[in-house]
């Protein structure tokens, strides 16, 4: 299944890996948000963790945006991500996890399936306990 990809990071817009992953591989980039997680600052980059709401708190929001693949593209850029993430199926070594979740397109508030690379368990319980939580939910207001 082709999906389009949440980018929160270093792939949006202006960053260093937009033009290196990104650039003439897209047919749309439109800026959206992902509802249910918060956002910290890694070492050099964001990390989405998936946060559900509690009686006591709200659920976090991501801002970023919502990127569709050109068709012939498609298959060596998610190859391509994954390898950026370094994401691997299955390995417990992963530092995200790519999953399917449902983010909202800002112009209109359509709800769109697309893949999202979220912290993996063992790091976002790490940064549950330690990390810096960017409250705006915005990477780039730390620019």
């Amino acid at each position: 299944m082709s999906l389009p990809f949440f980018v929160y990071g270093t792939l949006r817009p202006g960053e260093p890996n937009h033009d290196h992953f990104l650039r003439g591989r897209t047919r749309s980039e439109d800026p959206a948000l992902l509802h249910g997680a918060a956002l910290y600052d890694g070492p050099g980059y964001p990390y989405a963790v998936e946060e559900p709401g509690t009686l006591h708190s709200e659920p976090g929001t991501v801002r970023g945006e919502l990127v569709t693949a050109r068709p012939e593209e498609y298959a060596d850029l998610l190859v391509a991500l994954d390898r950026l993430e370094e994401y691997a199926p299955g390995d417990p070594r992963n530092l995200y996890e790519r999953v399917e979740r449902e983010v909202v397109r800002d112009a209109d508030g359509t709800r769109v399936r697309a893949w999202v690379y979220v912290a993996a368990p063992a790091v976002a319980h790490r940064l549950r306990l330690r990390g810096s939580r960017i409250e705006t939910g915005d990477w780039l207001t730390l620019r």
